[in-house]
């Protein structure tokens, strides 16, 4: 089986070929970071607007990188939310239009879904079940999964999600857009002993996050304190080892809380650093295992829903011909896949 995958859900288009076989055969990605960047965040409109003038191009590649026609393809999956609404009605619209022409099934793929199953990409994927960290610029979530679609939700942000915390205190810094790598690199240059910043929600009970009152404790902070690009660079530091620590600390309770070893790490944040290094290390203290899909897809891709879909699709799963888009969507409402 071949499926198409096509995401559009905020500010990058992708597209992708994954086989059943083979694997991944294909995919493409343009990034509207030029586009946004004048603005100092994702303009919808804007995003909406480019991901009509990439769709059909990025999907000429792909065919031509797997040596595929349209005849070749078996389904066609699309993300369906959560995202902005414009920009998931694009690739909704076509996914959805070019499966009827086609005469293929087509799939809505849940956004956060594709991200958790992105680590089964790559040579060693994990095994079920496992606790999932999704941490992205618009979601943080601790996830139990048990199986593809057996989602039990253990905790998630009840404010900003990390990313977000990320590009909003980068703004506060004066880096350019996208913020959120621009701190973390940044951080590097900062003194950790300098400042210190809280850790929410770490001294009580649960595995819920708040990550807004960082963001106002980095503008008091700049706010008193000489202003030099050293004071910037150590602010940028204390922020991420603030938010860093909070990550962990709640993976580590939730991997207590299941009992499980194996942590699955997914979205843009799961790209960071010193993330990465710190839940390494618990991991390895716990006698477990961290995934990660390779940096390439931590970020919004078409390889993701491809495989998302396709998981679907093969046992049996498709949209009727409506076509529907969904600005919000609980990863939990999804249907589980009989194992």
């Amino acid at each position: 089986m071949l499926v198409l995958g096509i995401e559009t859900s905020c500010d990058e288009t992708g597209v992708a070929l994954y086989h059943s076989e083979r694997g991944l055969v294909g995919h493409a990605l343009y990034s509207q970071i030029e586009v946004h960047a004048p603005y100092g965040g994702v303009v919808p409109e804007l995003a909406s607007r480019d991901h009509v003038r990439k769709l059909l191009p990025l999907l000429k590649d792909v065919l031509e990188q797997a040596g595929a026609t349209r005849g070749d393809i078996d389904g066609v999956a699309f993300t369906a939310g959560p995202g902005l609404i414009g920009a998931l009605l694009v690739g909704a619209s076509m996914g959805r239009s070019l499966a009827w022409t086609w005469g293929v099934p087509a799939m809505a793929v849940h956004h956060m879904e594709g991200h958790l199953l992105a680590p089964m990409l790559e040579t060693e994927p994990p095994a079920f079940p496992f606790v999932a960290l999704l941490v992205s610029g618009g979601h943080t979530l601790l996830v139990r999964v048990e199986g593809v679609g057996a989602y039990r939700l253990l905790g998630e942000s009840v404010d900003d999600a990390a990313g977000e915390a990320f590009d909003k205190t980068a703004k506060l810094l004066g880096l350019p857009y996208p913020g959120g790598p621009e701190l973390a690199k940044l951080a590097q240059q900062g003194d950790p002993t300098r400042f210190r910043f809280p850790r929410p929600m770490t001294d009580r009970p649960g595995l819920d996050f708040s990550f807004s009152g960082l963001k106002t404790f980095a503008l008091t902070t700049l706010r008193d304190s000489p202003q030099d690009d050293q004071t910037r660079a150590d602010i940028a530091r204390a922020f991420e080892d603030a938010v860093v620590d909070t990550l962990a600390i709640k993976c580590r309770r939730a991997l207590e809380h299941t009992g499980l070893t194996r942590l699955v790490v997914a979205g843009g944040v799961g790209a960071n650093r010193a993330l990465r290094e710190r839940l390494q290390s618990l991991l390895e203290q716990r006698g477990g295992r961290v995934y990660y899909p390779r940096p390439a897809f931590c970020t919004d891709n078409g390889a993701m829903i491809a495989y998302a879909g396709f998981r679907r699709l093969q046992a049996g799963q498709h949209e009727d011909l409506h076509i529907e888009a969904r600005a919000r969507w609980l990863l939990t409402d999804l249907p589980a896949l009989a194992t």
